[in-house]
This record gives structure tokens, sequence and C-alpha cells, in this order.
């Protein structure tokens, strides 16, 4: 599996509780555009109305050799492929308060487009800080280990 793009920062800014692999509704320009490695995720989010899910702001910048008559919008809403009992219980917990959907990374399974959607319980200051420590700690442990090993 190869990943198209990550949404980095939703690892810093909550904390993920669950993870869904979802499909999308492209189309093949996006598809052509997206094997380019031109989507970004870092302003989207999922949500989930009238019984279906939905990616919303995600930017898949034009296919450079497409058709100049069929122009896309980069940041059109796009239909997500779940289960419909998925898309209740996601829907379910995501209108509890502090909890929201975030599409966490976007990568090719078999030719198919496919997003992973996490839901994120948003972390406080204090957490956010916590996390920034433990990431240094392991840095400095591999940094120690390999400065043993030679």
């Amino acid at each position: 599996m190869r990943d198209i793009a990550r949404n980095k920062k939703a690892y810093y800014d909550y904390s993920i509780e669950e993870t869904y692999e979802a499909g999308i509704v492209l189309l093949g320009t996006e598809v052509k555009s997206l094997r380019e490695g031109k989507g970004n995720l870092k302003e989207a989010y999922v949500l989930v109305r009238d019984g279906e899910a939905v990616l919303l702001n995600c930017h898949i910048s034009p296919y450079s050799h497409g058709s100049t008559h069929v122009s896309l919008e980069p940041t059109r809403t796009r239909r997500l492929l779940l289960h419909k009992k998925e898309i209740e219980r996601i829907g379910a917990k995501a209108a509890q308060k502090g909890y929201t959907l975030l599409p966490l990374r976007m990568y090719f399974k078999g030719g198919r487009v496919k997003l992973e959607v996490g839901l994120g319980k948003g972390k406080r200051f204090f957490e956010k800080r916590d996390t920034i420590k433990e990431r240094e700690a392991r840095v400095e442990i591999r940094r120690a280990l390999k400065d043993r090993n030679q």
C-alpha cells in the first residue's frame, strides 16, 4: 500500500480512538492526479449527513494532462464508501461532545484509493506537551542505542 497523503497534524491535535477504512468516490482525472501525489489532507474533515459520510475540504489538484473543457473544483465534496451500519455507528459517536471525524491518510490498495478515517477526541494543551515530551524521549533513546551499537 502506497501512501498518497498523510494528516500528521491530526495525531498531534487529537487522540485517535478508532480508525475505519473507506473508499472514496472520485473521477478518473482525480485518480490520475493522486497517482502523481497531488493530494492534501491538511484542512480536510469528515461529516455524516443524510445517512452518508462525506469528505470536505480535501484538496486534489487538477490533473496536468487532463481535459481543459471540464474543470473540477479541487476542494469539492466527495462521498465516502462505508457500510450503512458503520456510518450509523460513526455518526452516533461523532455526535458526542468533543469527538470529530478526521481523515488520517489516503493510500492506494489494489488499484483503488482508500481513506483511513479516525474518530478522535481533541487534546488539551497539557496533553500536547506530553506528546512532545514522549516523542523527544523516543528520539533520545534511538540516538543512545545508535551510538552504543557503533
